[in-house]
C-alpha cells in the first residue's frame, strides 16, 4: 500500500481527493434538517440493479430518541468518536421479499454501497465528513430496531463536521494492486 501522487490521482474530483474518514467530530456542529434531507436525497438517486433501490436508512441526531437507542450498541472503539458526530445513520439492505426467502435483489449490498457513496459525496459537498463503520453490536442493534422481514442492518455512518483535517499521508492500495489482487493467476 502506498500514497499514489501520480498525475491521474491529482485529477480526481476535489471532493473525492479530499475525502477522509475522521476519527473525531465536532460535537457542537449540528446536521440541519436541510442537510439531512439532501444526504438522503443523494442516496435516493443512486443507481441500482433493475431500479430495485434495496436500501433503507435510520438517521438520528444527538438529542433525538433514536440516537439514544443507537449509542449503547456502539463498540468502545467507535463510541469514542462516532458519538460526537452530528448524525448517525444505520444502513439497511432489502435482501429478500418479506420473510419468504425469495431474493428481492441479489445486488442489495452492492446497491446499498452505491447509495452510501452518493450520500458520502453529498456530505463532502456540504462541508461534512462521513465515516462508515461496522464496529457495533449487529445482533443487539437489529433486535433494538426490529427491521421488517427481508431487511438487514449492514453498517453505520457517522456524519458531521470533522474535528481536524485528514492525515498527512493517506495510504491507499495502488491501481495495479486493485487489478491483480483478486487473481492467483492473472487472466491472460
Amino acid at each position: 500500500m502506498s500514497h499514489d501522487p501520480a498525475p491521474a490521482a491529482r485529477r480526481l474530483h476535489p471532493l473525492l481527493a479530499g475525502r477522509f474518514s475522521p476519527r473525531a467530530f465536532d460535537p457542537s456542529a449540528a446536521v440541519t434538517d436541510d442537510d439531512l434531507h439532501l444526504l438522503l436525497e443523494a442516496a435516493r438517486w443512486a443507481p441500482s440493479a433493475g431500479n430495485s433501490q434495496p436500501w433503507g436508512f435510520l438517521a438520528a441526531r444527538p438529542g433525538e430518541r433514536d440516537h439514544d437507542r443507537l449509542l449503547p450498541h456502539l463498540a468502545p472503539s467507535s463510541a469514542r468518536w462516532a458519538a460526537d458526530a452530528g448524525l448517525l445513520v444505520v444502513t439497511l439492505a432489502r435482501r429478500t421479499v418479506g420473510g419468504s426467502g425469495v431474493v428481492w435483489s441479489e445486488f442489495a449490498d452492492h446497491d446499498l454501497g452505491q447509495a452510501v457513496a452518493h450520500l458520502t459525496f453529498q456530505a463532502a459537498a456540504l462541508g461534512l465528513a462521513a465515516h462508515q463503520f461496522r464496529a457495533f453490536d449487529l445482533d443487539g442493534l437489529t433486535a433494538e430496531l426490529r427491521p421488517s422481514p427481508g431487511w438487514a442492518v449492514v453498517a453505520m455512518i457517522a456524519v458531521g463536521r470533522a474535528a481536524g483535517g485528514p492525515p498527512a499521508v493517506r495510504e491507499r492500495r495502488s491501481v495495479a494492486d486493485l487489478r491483480t489482487a483478486p487473481w492467483a493467476d492473472p487472466p491472460p
